[in-house]
């Protein structure tokens, strides 16, 4: 059997993996004792993994795999790691759904002005409630920025909906927004003609600051932007500024620029911004579907089968 070794947070393992996950694998790879990192072949990580430098992987001259049940991969994989040609596998794809079923579920509120309409409750009682116009979820439009993994997952979702879907990605094929049941567009119509638009672009070097003031400017009144993405692909001033200007439009705010800080210290206290702490990738339960899929992977890997989540390092140049 081929040496395998669990490198991850603790907390990480029992959420990712947990005994069950952990006994499977251990019917597939020996994993106890914990051999030594120069004698490891396989590893299995996820949040906490180590950077996999050209150090690292010095002492650990027999890896062949790496089996990362989270999702993206970028915090630990080098120039080193895919110079070895090591093979790698990720649980994005996993991830990708409670994001998608998070985000899915945002539209259906946001369509309701689900948020005005509480938080003008709470803000002054039953007495002071306010009443704003309702798009509802028939015949209204829903904006899907980017159609990677949550993207494409989230166009699945909506189909049941009686909803027109619009699409914005240059680099996906028109048979793609086909199969989605999604109407390509450009950016600037996207942001005009959505009720709703919801954002999936990854952080890239091409993707920072892609959405602008000018973006927010031109949504219809009463629209409602989702961020589920990464917040820097975003310019987060300009959009404070639009928000402030337009208390019509309502931004509901999964993750921030500056790693979840955020460039206005004011974004916090806009009363049309709603924020949430990072919630919308795997928690709980959620976490062991990422576990299931790599102990799959693991199997195939050993059955000499493809791997269905393998990244390159060509792939990981378009993604998350």
């Amino acid at each position: 059997m081929k040496k395998a070794l669990f490198l991850l947070g603790a907390d990480s393992f029992e959420q990712i993996y947990g005994d069950e996950q952990a006994a499977e694998i251990g019917r597939l790879v020996e994993t106890s004792p914990a051999p030594l990192l120069r004698d490891v072949e396989i590893i299995l990580s996820g949040w906490g993994a180590p950077v996999m430098d050209a150090a690292f992987l010095n002492a650990a001259p027999r890896l062949e795999a790496v089996f990362y049940g989270a999702g993206s991969v970028r915090g630990f994989v080098t120039d080193a790691f895919w110079d070895r040609g090591i093979v790698l596998s990720s649980a994005w794809a996993m991830n990708a759904v409670p994001v998608a079923e998070f985000t899915l579920a945002q539209i259906l509120l946001a369509l309701k002005r689900t948020w005005p309409h509480a938080l003008s409750i709470v803000r002054g009682g039953l007495e002071g409630r306010k009443r704003f116009p309702v798009p509802g979820a028939y015949g209204t439009t829903v904006g899907i920025i980017s159609l990677g993994a949550v993207g494409r997952k989230v166009c699945e979702l909506l189909k049941p909906f009686d909803l027109h879907v619009l699409a914005y990605d240059p680099f996906v094929d028109d048979a793609v927004f086909e199969q989605l049941g999604a109407r390509r567009v450009g950016l600037d119509e996207l942001f005009e003609r959505c009720d709703v638009v919801s954002l999936h672009a990854p952080n890239l070097p091409s993707t920072r600051g892609m959405i602008a003031g000018a973006h927010f400017e031109r949504m219809k009144p009463d629209a409602t932007f989702i961020n589920t993405a990464r917040g820097d692909v975003i310019r987060e001033r300009e959009m404070a500024d639009v928000l402030r200007r337009r208390p019509d439009l309502w931004a509901i705010l999964d993750v921030l620029a500056n790693n979840d800080r955020g460039e206005d210290p004011d974004i916090y206290a806009l009363p049309n911004v709603v924020i949430t702490p990072h919630i919308a990738g795997s928690m709980g339960r959620e976490c062991l579907r990422m576990g299931k899929a790599m102990v799959d992977e693991l199997r195939r890997y050993l059955a000499s089968e493809p791997l269905r989540w393998a990244i390159t390092r060509e792939r990981l140049a378009v993604m998350a």
